[in-house]
């Protein structure tokens, strides 16, 4: 496999500045360790495997059957009553790399430090960028407008070189990414890495329904809605009918409830929990409630692949990509 260096992947010591993203009911055994096997590195979130102990059995087939760097994503707020033996489960395991979301990071850094892992933090903006730095953290990804999930709301454009000249720590851009010409777009603006989520739901290993991923393939960038629905905080959907009749806000009593700091404890954790099962129901099996996470890249993939005649097109894409760059000329 072809090596493309960075910090990213010296930090790591793997070929590729590619994740396979952590994606919520998505990422799984094969995912991971078909993507860490070629050369970039495979992730999935704790919380894909439940009850814990089945997550257990997960990092332990992982290890058996793949031997390079791989990653977690851990929820990190109050919410997540798990994000503790999580932690300590992955870390027991040797786990490479931590990816934190959705609130303070700095217990995990402090743990994942002393065996030697690194950890990385979703942001959206400057502000949190530089907190996690403060704390420690080994790098950022940005994740910009066009992300699935939880997009931020600025063009990668902007963001990437904005948080690259800002930091110390590796950038690694997240949103719109499934093709190597994107990847070799954002190394020019300055990152060190790439998040793919979206590209891997429409893969062979994807455990996911069938329809899930025919609606990978078939939608476009403008098919993607931002709905606070599913879990209170802006999260990027395919457009289906069912989305158009619940619609792409909280309901005012819930929104209410939601701001209110004597309710907010109660509610926020409440929605997180339907907003989860409505995504499992329509990832897992046929369902007239069809909320289904996607990013603005379903609009370059056509087709269904393996994981690694994904990763292995990218790196293939990446390298036109870049031959097609204009050469600076010498100045005399």
């Amino acid at each position: 496999m072809k090596k493309i260096e960075t910090a990213f992947t010296k930090m790591l010591g793997i070929h590729l500045p590619l994740i396979a993203a952590p994606m919520f009911l998505v990422s799984n055994e094969d995912i991971v360790v078909e993507a860490s096997e070629t050369g970039a590195i495979g992730t999935f979130p704790a919380l894909n495997y439940r009850p814990i102990e089945k997550y257990a059995a997960a990092l332990k087939t992982i290890r058996k059957r793949c031997k390079k760097p791989i990653g977690v994503n851990i929820i990190v707020n109050k919410s997540n009553v798990r994000q503790n033996d999580d932690l300590k489960i992955a870390l027991d395991h040797g786990v490479e790399l931590f990816i934190t979301s959705l609130g303070s990071p700095k217990t995990v850094i402090r743990e994942a430090h002393k065996n030697g892992a690194k950890v990385i933090c979703d942001v959206t903006n400057l502000e949190h960028a530089k907190k996690v730095q403060d704390m420690g953290a080994d790098g950022v990804i940005a994740v910009a407008q066009g992300a699935g999930g939880h997009a931020g709301p600025i063009t990668p454009l902007v963001l990437i070189p904005w948080l690259k000249a800002e930091l110390s720590i590796p950038v690694i851009a997240a949103g719109g990414i499934s093709h190597g010409s994107a990847m070799a777009a954002c190394l020019a603006l300055g990152a060190d890495a790439v998040s793919v989520g979206t590209r891997f739901i429409a893969s062979k290993e994807a455990g996911v329904d069938k329809a899930y991923k025919k609606a990978i393939v078939d939608s476009t960038p403008e098919d993607i809605v931002m709905t606070t629905r599913v879990s209170g905080t802006p999260a990027a959907v395919i457009r289906t009918p069912y989305i158009d009749k619940v619609g792409t806000d909280l309901p005012w009593m819930i929104r209410t409830l939601k701001e209110n700091p004597a309710t907010k404890k109660f509610v926020v954790p409440l929605i997180h929990l339907m907003g989860m099962r409505a995504l499992e129901d329509a990832a897992n099996k046929p369902t007239w409630k069809t909320v289904w996470s996607a990013g603005q890249s379903v609009g370059l993939i056509d087709e269904i692949l393996t994981v690694k005649q994904i990763v292995e097109k990218m790196v293939a894409e990446y390298d036109i990509a870049v031959g097609h760059l204009p050469k600076p000329k010498r100045s005399r």
